[in-house]
């Protein structure tokens, strides 16, 4: 094969897509150690990449790559990556197959052709197979800066362990509600004495105010609310010190699982066949069982289409709360 000297990994969004990209650039700088590798992507996720050692360049939409390319490895295959593969002169193109045939089975007939579990790491590995890429036993990888570092720092006082809530998502049936998290905290709060940290956007920011707000008035000290107060890599810098990761399926549990941390992962219209589960660290997967309309989508709907959204309201608080306390216990 020719030697390839460098490369364009184009994946454009979202946060926990882009994420999940990590091992791969690990594996290509295995296979071509003296290759360039440069990446597109969109600007508000630049910050996820941006001291990745094993990048060169990042481009984005407004500044795009041009010229040369040995290999370019299209993990978005979509309108906006086609028009940017157009424009460059390249020697080799690969491109993520999405199987979008099978989603819509799953969601539309709840048929799953995926079989076997299979991590969307491995099914961007694929893409990429006649490069004859090998993976690896390590998972994500992110690096916050000294000074996101030290921000992070300022919540830690290693007094009591930290329970780091990612409540949010970007729709609402893979949000767990905030009258339920409320209830939840409450029934750890009792037990141990626990910081809980809340975490995501300014997005998210109602959400946490309406479980702060249902949080009894005793339990409130031990609960900050940081929810659109920190920048996107402030919050993995947050998730890097904390003990422990509760979250919905979202970008914040893939930045979390980036850190090795024990994650606690609510899955409501999300279902484990679409390869999003965290990547090689520890987790427990809370979900509802059984439900003929999960899962009603593959990345989420604005309302449940049922009117009971049982896949998220059955979760059953007393066991997320046993899994939770059996693990401070055991790290004590």
């Amino acid at each position: 094969m020719q030697p390839i000297k460098k490369i364009l990994v184009i994946r454009l969004s979202s946060i926990g897509d882009i994420v999940l990209t990590t091992p791969l650039l690990r594996s290509i700088k295995s296979a071509w150690p003296g290759a360039k590798i440069d990446y597109c992507t969109k600007a508000p996720f630049v910050s996820l990449l941006a001291k990745n050692p094993l990048i060169s360049t990042i481009y984005t939409l407004e500044a795009p790559p041009s010229g040369y390319y040995d290999l370019v490895a299209d993990l978005q295959n979509n309108l906006r990556s086609h028009a940017i593969v157009r424009s460059l002169h390249k020697q080799r193109l690969l491109h993520y197959r999405k199987a979008n045939w099978k989603k819509w089975l799953l969601v539309q007939c709840k048929i799953d052709f995926y079989g076997t579990y299979r991590s969307v790491v491995d099914r961007y590995r694929d893409a990429l197979k006649e490069v004859a890429l090998s993976g690896d036993s390590l998972g994500c990888e992110l690096y916050p800066t000294s000074s996101e570092r030290a921000f992070a720092s300022t919540f830690f006082d290693g007094s009591k362990k930290t329970l780091a809530l990612c409540f949010g998502a970007k729709h609402f049936t893979k949000r767990y509600p905030p009258a339920r998290y409320a209830l939840l905290l409450t029934h750890l709060l009792r037990e141990t004495q626990l910081q809980v940290l809340l975490l995501g956007g300014k997005e998210d920011a109602p959400q946490a105010s309406e479980i702060m707000d249902a949080l009894p008035a005793a339990f409130q000290p031990m609960v900050l609310n940081l929810a659109g107060s920190c920048s996107l890599m402030q919050t993995a810098a947050i998730l890097e010190r904390s003990d422990a990761v509760l979250c919905n399926d979202t970008g914040l549990m893939h930045i979390a699982s980036a850190f090795g941390k024990k994650l606690f992962v609510l899955f409501g219209s999300s279902s484990s066949a679409f390869g999003f589960l965290p990547y090689h660290v520890p987790f427990d997967l809370f979900q509802v069982e059984g439900l003929s309309c999960r899962p009603c989508s593959h990345i989420g709907r604005d309302h449940c289409p049922k009117g009971h959204f049982r896949c998220m309201n059955d979760l059953s608080i007393a066991l997320i709360a046993e899994h939770i306390l059996d693990h401070f216990k055991s790290t004590r």
